[in-house]
Formats: C-alpha cells, structure tokens, sequence
C-alpha cells in the first residue's frame, strides 16, 4: 500500500533528477490576489513567474503545494471531495515544453523505480483542435513517442482539454490530461476518459501555455512557453490503493480518533457525518496553522473557517462527542503533518485554541438560536416557513435536521423545500462572492496594481514604526482601485495613530525613493533586516525589495520603479479583520 510519504518523496526525487529545484508550498492564503480567498492550485504562487519574472531558483521547479477549495463542499463525505489537498506539481518557466514533460509524466507513471502503473491501465487525453487554435498533434505524437497505444489516445474538446487565462485575456494553452482505468465496465460503446460514469478517473494534468489570448479574442504564440502540471496527492493514493481518500494514511488517524470519541452510533448518515467533520477539522487546522494568522470570522477567508468549524461542530454533537472533540481530533491533524509542513507544528498552540474558543462560541450561539424557535413557534404557526429555518441555520447554525427534529416535537411542519430555494440562493452568491473559480493568477498586472502593492510596503514599514516592531502582515488584497492590508494589532487604532502612519508614508513618497529589487539567499536577507514571510516558495534565493532606509521586505513583485510614481496616499478606513488582526483600506492618487 502506498503512503502519502511515499509518494510525495518519489515524485519530488524524481523530478529533482530531472534537474528541478525543489521549493516548499506557499501560504494556502494568495498574497495580493483578489480574484480567490485560498490558494486552490498549485501554479497559483508561481503565476508572476509564470508571466516572465525571473524565479531566484531558476527555470525549472518542482513542489507540493497546499490547496484549498470549497465550491464542493457539499459533496464532502463522498469517496473523493476534500477541501483541503495537497497538489504535486513541476514547472518549466520558458525551459523544456511538451516532449520533456510529457515523456517524464509516462516515466514516472510507469517506473518500477516510481509509480510501476501498468501502461495498459493509462488512457491520455488532448486537445482536438478548433477555430482559434490547432489539433494538439505534437502532444499526441509525444504520447506515441514515449510508448503509449494510439487507441488510448483521446482528442477532446476546449472545455476538456484548454486551460484558459484568469480573465479575457492572458496566457492559455492546450493541456493533455493522464487517466487510471478502474476497471468497471464502460457506461457505453463510446464511454471515454470524459465520460463521468467513473471508469476513468483523472490522475494528472500538464498544462502547455503557448499562447496570449489578446483583447480582440485572437491567440498568440507566447514568447515564453511555460509547462505547469498537477497531480493530486489524495486522488493519486485512491487510484494506486483503491478505496475512498478515506481509507488512505491521510485520514486513518484521523477517522480512528473520531470512533474513539463517538458516543452516539444510531445516527443517520453516520458514516457521511464522520468523513464530514473528518476532512473540515483537517482543513481548519490547515488554515489556523498557515504563516498568514486567519482566525475565525464573519468576513473572507475567516467566514470560510468559521463554517468549517461550525459544521464540524454540528456533526460532532450529533454523534454526542464530548466537549472539547474536536481540540483532540486536531492534534491528531497537527502530528500528522508536522514533519511535512513545519508552520503547522509551529503554531500548534494557536490552532488548538482557536478550535477550542471557536466550540465555546458556538455553544452560545446555539443557546441563542433555540431562544428565536422558540419565539417562531409561539406566534402559534403550524408550519415554519423555509426563510425562518434557513435564518436558524445561517445565523444560529441550526441544521435544518434540528429544526425539522424541535419542530415535530411540537406538532409542527417545516417547509423543507423553501428552505432549499433559500439555502441554494445562499450557495450561489458564496460561489460568486467568496470562492471565483482560478484558472489563472493575479487577476491585474498593471501598473496601477504595481504602484498600490508598493504602497503596501511603505505602509507595513509605517505600521512597525507607529505601533511597534510586533506587527506583522497577515494578508493583502490589491485591485487597480485599492489596497487591502491585515496586520497583527490587538486594538483599534487612534485617529491620531492613523494620521501618523498616512503622514509617514506620504513621506517616503515625497522622497521619490527608487525601489531596487535585489536577489539573495535567505539568511543575507535576514541578516540584513528584511522583513516578510521567509517562506520556501521563492526558493532559496529571495527577492528583497529596498525603499531608501524606510523598507526593506522580501516579496516576488510586481511594484512600481520608484516611490514618486504613487504622488499622494489616503486610509480611508481602518476596521477589525478577525480576532488581533486589523485591516486598512488606502487608495493612492499618481494623476
């Protein structure tokens, strides 16, 4: 049986020998990207390098990047959906194309030394070509090349086989995708890799951007071809060993905790129930563990964390778990991944409090929603309407099993299926408001982004001189229109503190300071004084970005030439993000 370990290390070891440079995952939280709240693919921290900047380990790359996404959260429980998961991945910036990746891709898949999959087990699909861009036939060639049968060649379409910019415009490309027969019978005569019948089951995707989609919806060859690739370490363990993702060694320890502290067996969708809070108390410590300090909240990537915790909560008192569960299922997650990802071991403390704080706040929110059915039911309805229970369930975390269970109690019905238009309403502004789906990167390079994000340097360097040397960034958002900054500050801050830090960074720009990018090895720009999140996936090199004497911070760009270039600075407010981390929106005036 194959290990999450095991995996992890035979791909990263075999892309190394292939002459990649290994890097560490970045944050699950995106810096300065406001298209998504988590990180939710493995090229979503390289996307500057991606578009042409130079990557300080070089141009060919390899890493395990920590994912996470929640648009399929409801699918949670079944064999496969996670929120969190851990994309495998190998990068060319402007290096080797479709020859390379694709006979590396087979090599590993079909290595006694790595994987040892029996190539007639293995279907490939490409892109079949249309108006805009040819049939991938190099990709097919290649296939053929490195051994595969043509019969287990399939060329499909653009909404199968294309990877498409972040926006209308951008880099994109043909991708040519891996699949793992599982032997059931074909759904039909034509059953193929994107039939959803579940004979085939995808394993690994590399993606060739060689074209620029241009505003007037044309493609262009790209002068840098980059290949970015993807392999889903829990969907790849299933495929090898069989079973749900449950049944591999990323859960075991975890399910086995959970039966240990279950009270109650006679629960419907018992087994569902487990998975769910199983994989949200995974993902919650994920976040609570990363670099940049999410807590619990009711805005952005807080909100999202909130819900994990909550559902999982909800779940773990219908199994009458005892207080404190789901603090003990953590710990399990922390030792778990410890050795993998260190932040987590790191701020073990931090997580297992902030669980515990969350379950107490819950707990009295619970209390107060029983009060509001209780006030719902003594106006004397005989039926609650599907608004008042989705209320109780989105304002008190009422699930509406509860309400169904409280209200039959009492002789009363509930409109199920109100309920139901309510919550997918809910469901659809969630999509669209906190999770867009990433097929790209940052979604504005200009220069209007690159001044702001300077800006954003100045203003952490004015921060640490107004309110001290604690605070530190926890988060940034940047359009063409604004910036977004969180800090570590426990309070409010004064309007006299405000006016200073804005006065501060007029300053600098007054200055007309050039910003000079320099690139060094972690421990010269420690020893330097710069500031930032020493995280691995710059490599071991570091671009760090020098403001004259008033910042010097590590960072991966983009940003202005010099200081001058942002003319004025205003806050134009300054409010909590979540608990002990404020938040700042500024604009700049370069007219």
């Amino acid at each position: 049986m194959y290990t999450s370990k095991e995996i992890r290390e035979k791909y990263l070891k075999f892309f190394e020998s292939k002459g990649h440079k290994i890097i560490d995952s970045a944050s699950v939280i995106p810096e300065n990207d406001p298209t998504v709240l988590f990180t939710t693919a493995g090229m979503h921290p390289l996307v500057p390098y991606l578009l042409g900047e130079p990557h300080p380990s070089g141009h060919r790359l390899t890493d395990v990047q920590k994912c996470i996404r929640t648009g399929d959260i409801d699918s949670v429980g079944d064999d496969t959906h996670c929120t969190f998961f851990e994309m495998l991945g190998n990068w060319s910036l402007g290096d080797y194309f479709k020859k390379e990746a694709i006979s590396w891709s087979f090599e590993f898949l079909t290595s006694k030394e790595y994987l040892g999959l029996p190539k007639d087990k293995l279907h490939f699909t490409v892109f079949a070509g249309d108006e805009c861009a040819p049939r991938d036939m190099e990709a097919y060639n290649f296939w053929v090349e490195a051994g595969v049968d043509p019969s287990h060649i399939y060329f499909l379409d653009k909404k199968h086989n294309w990877w498409g910019p972040a926006g209308q415009t951008g880099p994109c490309g043909p991708d040519t995708e891996m699949f793992i027969d599982t032997g059931k019978e074909k759904c039909s005569e034509n059953c193929n890799p994107s039939c959803d019948c579940g004979k085939y089951v995808e394993i690994w995707n590399d993606v060739f951007m060689q074209y620029n989609k241009t505003k007037e919806g044309t493609f262009e060859p790209l002068k840098q071809k980059n290949v970015d690739t993807g392999m889903g370490l829990e969907r790849i363990l299933v495929a090898l060993n069989g079973g749900s993702v449950f049944d591999t060694d990323l859960y075991q320890n975890i399910m086995k905790k959970i039966d240990e502290l279950t009270c109650n067996t006679n629960v419907a969708d018992i087994k569902k129930k487990k998975r769910i809070i199983a994989d949200h108390v995974r993902t919650a410590s994920i976040i609570l563990g990363d670099r940049r300090g999410v807590t619990p909240s009711n805005v952005d990537q807080g909100y999202v964390l909130r819900r994990l915790i909550r559902r999982a909560l909800r779940y773990a008192m219908q199994l009458e778990m005892p207080d404190g569960a789901i603090v003990k299922i953590a710990e399990v997650v922390v030792d778990q991944y410890a050795d993998v990802y260190k932040e987590m071991a790191e701020n073990r403390e931090k997580i297992l409090t902030e669980l515990d704080l969350e379950e107490k706040r819950f707990s009295r929110t619970l209390k107060q929603g029983e009060r509001e059915f209780e006030k719902i039911v003594s106006k004397g309805v005989t039926k609650i309407d599907g608004e008042s229970a989705f209320h109780l369930y989105d304002t008190y975390g009422f699930p509406l099993e509860l309400t169904i269970e409280m209200a039959t109690e009492k002789g009363i019905e509930v409109d199920t299926e109100g309920f139901k238009a309510f919550f997918e309403k809910h469901q659809e502004l969630s999509k669209a408001g906190s999770e867009q789906r990433f097929k790209g990167g940052l979604a504005d390079h200009s220069e209007e982004t690159a001044r702001l994000h300077t800006a954003t340097h100045l203003l952490h360097a004015a921060l640490r001189k107004v309110l001290g040397p604690q605070v530190a960034q926890k988060g940034s958002n940047i359009t063409a229109e604004r910036l977004r900054f969180d800090f570590s500050f426990e309070r409010k801050m004064t309007p006299e503190e405000i006016a200073e830090v804005e006065k501060l960074v007029n300053e600098a720009i007054d200055r007309k300071l050039d910003v000079i990018c320099e690139e060094m090895t972690v421990e010269e720009a420690k020893a330097q004084g710069a500031i930032g999140l020493f995280e691995s996936k710059y490599g071991d090199k570091v671009k760090v970005y020098t403001m004259g004497d008033v910042s010097k911070e590590i960072c991966g760009g983009p940003h202005a030439k010099n200081t001058g270039e942002l003319v004025n600075f205003k806050i134009r407010k300054e409010e909590s993000s979540s608990a002990g981390v404020r938040r700042i929106k500024a604009t700049i005036n370069n007219d």
